[in-house]
């Protein structure tokens, strides 16, 4: 008898930010693969007993390979178990959902997704900036800063990354950052555009600095730590202004 999985999109790490249904999910969970990122406080809504696997991907550290984890899915899912897959943030947002769903749906595995506090939008709160503004940021637009490699991914649309009119978040962007900005000022970007380094967001730990673009590029092409961040940049709303 086949068992059912849950992706729970855990948000970016601060417990009070998730959800009723997704803590509902992992205190009815049998086992719970999650990710680096969701790992901590939020593993306490799990119910005592159940089986907790970690799974998680980072940047330069030894990781489990995607089809291990879509596997490991399957097998337990096919013993009747629920499954939770922890994700943090938005599993749908970089989360390699895609992967998993075709797995499950190709051995016949009922699932269900729980939208979570995307990290973009937790940054954006912490930072207490808007990610849209009134006749100023009037689009908002997601971007991996690196591919499978590792590397600055191919085939950009750098009229879009370059658009002074919409706010831009950067994801897994530390490391190519220094090339991005450069491509990103290549094609027009004023070097002085705001910019936000916005590091583990959602846990005690985390910290917002302001920048500007080249500013920023300079200081991560110097030196950066080890902590997950996002990188936003674009017409943000400064205060002091």
């Amino acid at each position: 008898m086949s068992g059912f999985v849950s992706f729970v999109s855990s948000g970016p790490g601060d417990p009070e930010l998730l959800t009723l249904k997704a803590a509902d999910r992992l205190a009815k969970a049998d086992v719970v693969l999650f990710d680096d990122l969701s790992a901590g406080p939020i593993l306490g809504h799990a119910r005592e007993g159940a089986e907790l696997i970690a799974v998680g991907k980072r940047a330069g550290r030894p990781s489990p390979k995607q089809d291990h984890v879509s596997q490991l899915l399957v097998d337990h899912a096919l013993t009747g178990l629920k499954v939770v897959r922890l994700k943090s943030g938005d599993s749908g947002l970089f989360g390699r959902l895609e992967e998993e769903l075709v797995a499950l749906s190709e051995a016949g595995i009922p699932y269900e997704i729980i939208p979570g506090v995307p990290s973009a939008c937790a940054a954006a709160a912490a930072a207490g900036l808007p990610l849209t503004r009134r006749l100023t940021a009037r689009r908002v637009q997601f971007v991996t800063g690196a591919d499978v490699t590792g590397d600055l991914p191919e085939g950009l649309n750098w009229a879009a990354l370059a658009d002074k009119g919409a706010t831009t978040v950067v994801f897994m962007g530390k490391r190519t950052f220094p090339k991005l900005a450069t491509d990103l000022i290549a094609h027009g970007l004023a070097p002085d555009t705001p910019a936000l380094l916005a590091e583990a967001v959602g846990h005690p730990e985390q910290s917002c600095t302001r920048s500007t673009v080249a500013d920023l590029a300079a200081s991560l092409a110097q030196e950066r730590s080890d902590k997950p961040a996002l990188i936003l940049y674009g017409p943000l709303y400064d205060p002091e202004v």
